[in-house]
């Protein structure tokens, strides 16, 4: 018997997919294409999901990541997951006219970063080290000698420097024998939950008397929201696939959430290469008739991958597609003045 015959029903996760600020920059990309035509450059992937860059370039896009690459008089657009200052300001010295397409949820920790450096506290930032959000928020501060993150060693702390990269608990002391007890203000990475946050929030404040949490409106609503639907529908479901790119982190963070569930989890890149037989493969735990299949995707991931995905594992048999609710998303960020 064939591996697909075994599924019984298909449950999606609602929300799911695109969030405000993943449509946002796509549709700043669209309108530009529109308005100043081919070929536009792009400073890194606009999002991480490489059917939206590959789509993108089919039509005239240019991704870089230096801006020597952008020939003069072009124009440039700075990807959804924010930019460094000093990058946006080298641009403007060399007179690029450029699209800031960071996403307003970015833009918000960067100015709250930027408030509590001129107020002389201390800025302890929660994210991933390299994720290009990390990069762009760490290079708010004026003196530190770690702007990509890459010139001191994970968990070394220089007290001279304005913001510290904090990944792990085990971390936090270190942190604060190299800068003591002062006053301090904490942000993340905002692809992050407050699930994701909160084992280390909860040690800063015992560390630190002096310390000013992250406000809840901080945390990107789509991420929480989809974390928190895949949770739903690990209660309902023998096995959870997720659609999304290996390098979006919110999107592993959803892997890693339902395998922490206990649930068997596999993340798909892209639906047309993934394997049916893989569902059964060493997955001895599942049920060999009725298998409930659970399917989620993370915030940069188009829904026409769904769609494929459901077309793959209901070929040539009856599964019945059900949708699983969680929270209705209706947030819609504006686009940047120069589209308008």
């Amino acid at each position: 018997m064939q591996t697909k015959t075994k599924i019984n029903k298909i449950i999606l996760a609602e929300p799911r997919g695109f969030c405000a600020g993943v449509n946002r920059a796509i549709e700043i990309v669209n309108l530009a294409l529109d308005l100043h035509g081919k070929p536009l450059y792009v400073r890194h992937e606009i999002v991480h999901n490489h059917h939206v860059v590959d789509d993108f370039k089919e039509r005239g896009v240019i991704f870089i990541e230096e801006l020597a690459e952008v020939p003069d008089d072009s124009v440039l657009i700075f990807s959804a997951h924010g930019t460094a200052p000093e990058v946006i300001e080298a641009a403007k010295a060399r007179g690029l006219k450029f699209i800031d397409a960071v996403c307003p949820l970015v833009t918000k920790v960067h100015m709250e970063i930027m408030k509590a450096i001129r107020d002389d506290k201390k800025v302890i930032y929660i994210g991933h080290r390299g994720h290009q959000e990390v990069l762009g928020a760490i290079g708010y501060s004026p003196d530190n000698s770690d702007k990509g993150t890459k010139a001191t060693h994970k968990d070394q702390f220089n007290p001279e420097q304005k913001i510290f990269l904090l990944e792990t608990t085990q971390a936090v002391p270190k942190l604060k024998v190299a800068i003591g007890d002062v006053p301090c203000v904490v942000a993340t990475q905002t692809t992050l939950s407050v699930d994701d946050t909160q084992t280390i929030i909860s040690q800063l404040a015992k560390e630190f008397s002096q310390i000013e949490l992250p406000k809840s409106d901080d945390i990107c609503y789509a991420t929480q929201n989809r974390q928190d639907a895949v949770k739903e529908l690990a209660k309902v479901t023998d096995l959870i696939l997720i659609i999304g790119s290996k390098t979006s982190s919110n999107t592993l963070r959803l892997v890693e959430l339902a395998k922490n569930l206990g649930k068997d989890c596999e993340l798909v890149p892209d639906p047309k290469d993934f394997d049916i037989a893989s569902l059964q493969a060493g997955r001895g735990n599942l049920p060999t008739e009725g298998l409930i299949v659970g399917i989620s995707s993370g915030a940069s991931a188009p829904e026409f991958l769904v769609n494929a995905l459901i077309s793959k594992l209901a070929s040539g048999i009856e599964v019945s597609v059900e949708t699983l609710k969680y929270k209705e998303e209706k947030i819609v960020f504006p686009l940047p003045k120069e589209l308008l």
